[in-house]
């Protein structure tokens, strides 16, 4: 890769704090190694990051995940150029506007319109360009008169609404977006991700979120960050999975271990398994799903306590078994086998499309809820689920499935399967959205004046 067609290149970087117990060791520290030979340190050491390094292309999308406290932060803000790195090194190509943690950058005792013209110079722009872009700025925030007041009275959504509103007119090659956006309201939000949708055909975008949903909408690849180091780096949907299983052991604790479990010698991986790219079109727009057995080669753990023995989706009505029109009554049957015993038994699906967005499922709770249900050693168990099957857009989906022990707040999963099964829709009523409906009449009348 030309250095050219790199937007971050990111090279054995580390960053490391000095931790004082007290003030006097810092004040130890400042004068009493230049008087002694041999220098004595009065600090412990923390490295926020140790040895990071990674590049992301022109025009790609790069999420980055863990824990709070993992770096992410830090590594946002040296790529910035708001920190500076203890070693290594960073090369970005291109301006850089970043909507780091709230109200970073912003002077509180300023004005929202101070603030735009402090922030938008920062980022490059002059005053006669600022001039021009200001009402743009200042509708796309839509905060009305409290653009003139001071932004220490402003509620944290005002603050990200200025904020995102600045780096959005500023013609940024490279946009960073930390977990700010969580805080602002669902109208403003979905303004932002519209605006995040139109910066990504031409600008480079770095997406920080615990959302694994968002992080596999948006981002065609991911970084994990975890204790400062780069745990795993990849496909979004693999880092995704990866991070879910590693923060439910760390939930879990030693209560369970979860261990994975990997694709058997099926003929194709879930994510290898394709869509034909033109598929023809039934004459009526009729929405035909065929659905594809990947349970040999799902992936996801077990704690060794149960495990899935089957999912299977059948026809409740008359029609052929081997393809599925969307409006008809199916049933998801999921089969289990308990190993240990398990007092408050889980069964459960969620189908996701070929981004993770959780599109519907349902698990057995309200059925337990009522009839609470224990499941011995050796015992195999059976959760039904009887639904309309909904109209779904051209496209792969996947159907997860696990088995679990607990109630809505307090349980282990047992065993969980990504992709335990493959729908594949080759053509659709579906004309806008995620899902369709039958509409029973659309029509068009000219009344006389």
């Amino acid at each position: 890769m030309s250095s050219s067609d790199v937007a971050i290149s990111v090279s054995n970087l580390s960053k490391r704090y000095e931790i004082y117990d007290t003030p006097s060791d810092r004040l130890k520290q400042f004068v009493l190694p230049r008087l002694q030979r041999q220098a004595k340190h009065y600090f412990r050491e923390f490295w926020a990051l140790q040895n990071v390094s990674f590049e992301v292309k022109k025009g790609e999308t790069v999420g980055i995940i863990g824990r709070n406290g993992s770096g992410k932060s830090t590594l946002l803000q040296i790529i910035c150029g708001t920190l500076s790195p203890t070693s290594g090194s960073i090369r970005t190509n291109g301006r850089i506007a970043a909507l780091l943690e709230l109200g970073s950058g912003f002077n509180p005792e300023f004005t929202g319109r101070e603030n735009v013209y402090l922030n938008a110079a920062v980022l490059g722009l002059g005053k006669d360009e600022i001039d021009r872009r200001f009402d743009e700025i200042a509708a796309f925030a839509d905060i009305g008169m409290f653009i003139d007041q001071p932004v220490k009275t402003y509620s944290s959504g005002m603050y990200v609404r200025l904020a995102f509103s600045v780096i959005a007119h500023v013609d940024a090659d490279i946009l960073v977006v930390d977990e700010a956006l969580s805080v602002g309201d669902a109208v403003f939000n979905q303004k932002c991700m519209r605006f995040i949708r139109a910066f990504q055909e031409h600008g480079t975008l770095l997406f920080v979120s615990h959302d694994m949903g968002a992080i596999q909408n948006l981002c065609k690849s991911a970084l994990w960050l975890g204790h400062g180091q780069v745990q795993q780096t990849g496909t979004s949907k693999d880092v995704a999975e990866a991070y879910l299983h590693y923060t439910l052991q760390e939930v879990y604790g030693d209560k369970v271990k979860l261990s994975s479990t990997s694709a058997g010698d099926g003929p194709a991986h879930a994510s290898e398994l394709q869509v034909e790219d033109k598929p023809v079109l039934a004459i009526d727009y009729g929405s035909k799903l065929t659905i594809t057995d990947n349970s040999p080669n799902a992936t996801g753990w077990k704690t060794g306590a149960a495990e899935i023995v089957s999912l299977s989706l059948e026809k409740l009505g008359p029609g052929s078994e081997a393809s599925f029109e969307g409006g008809e009554k199916v049933c998801v049957i999921i089969r289990a086998k308990a190993h240990g015993m398990l007092e408050s038994p889980i069964l459960g699906f969620v189908l996701r499309d070929r981004l993770g967005q959780d599109m519907f499922g349902e698990n057995t709770l309200s059925s337990t809820a009522i009839r609470p249900r224990k499941v011995m050693p050796g015992q195999e168990f059976i959760g039904e689920f009887v639904f309309r099957l909904p109209m779904l857009p051209n496209g792969q989906y996947a159907v997860m499935a696990s088995v679990a022990d607990g109630d809505q707040y307090d349980n282990v999963q047992h065993h969980y399967m990504h992709d335990a099964f493959i729908v594949n829709v080759s053509s659709s009523k579906i004309r806008f959205g995620l899902v369709g409906i039958p509409f029973e009449r659309v029509a068009l009348e000219v009344c006389d004046d």
